[in-house]
């Protein structure tokens, strides 16, 4: 197997993985996963699919992370790891399909309108 290349985005949060065979090693932008990420809660989102998958010792993931809060780059990371997979073995699809671990959350940050405070905000309404 060679190296696959791909990449996930959430919200501002941009994940590019190289993922190869290997033995688990997860290394996110020069450190390590549980260095990376500290709560329990987001390293269970960056290995989900993995999980699903059963393949938490076969693949070495090399990730460029930038943008975005921890939570945003660990559902890109997710979302990235899920695209490798199916690269790779086009079965893992139904599983990780029924997760939604395949689908881009368009969810982002709605822009500031001019003359208000902020997106929607209205200053106060004075009537005298």
């Amino acid at each position: 197997m060679d190296v696959i290349n791909t990449s996930g985005r959430r919200k501002t949060a941009v994940a590019r993985i190289y993922m190869s065979q290997g033995n688990g090693k997860i290394t996110i932008n020069g450190r390590e996963l549980n260095n990376y990420f500290k709560t329990n809660v987001l390293v269970y989102k960056v290995l989900q699919p993995l999980e699903l998958t059963n393949n938490q010792d076969k693949f070495d993931i090399k990730v460029n992370l930038e943008g975005g809060g921890i939570t945003g780059q660990a559902e890109a990371l997710r979302l990235a790891i899920s695209k490798a997979l199916v690269e790779i073995n086009n079965e893992y699809r139904p599983v990780l399909k029924q997760k939604g671990l395949l689908t881009r959350d368009p969810r982002m940050v709605e822009r500031k309108k001019p003359g208000r405070p902020k997106a929607r905000k209205r200053f106060q309404f004075s009537k005298r």
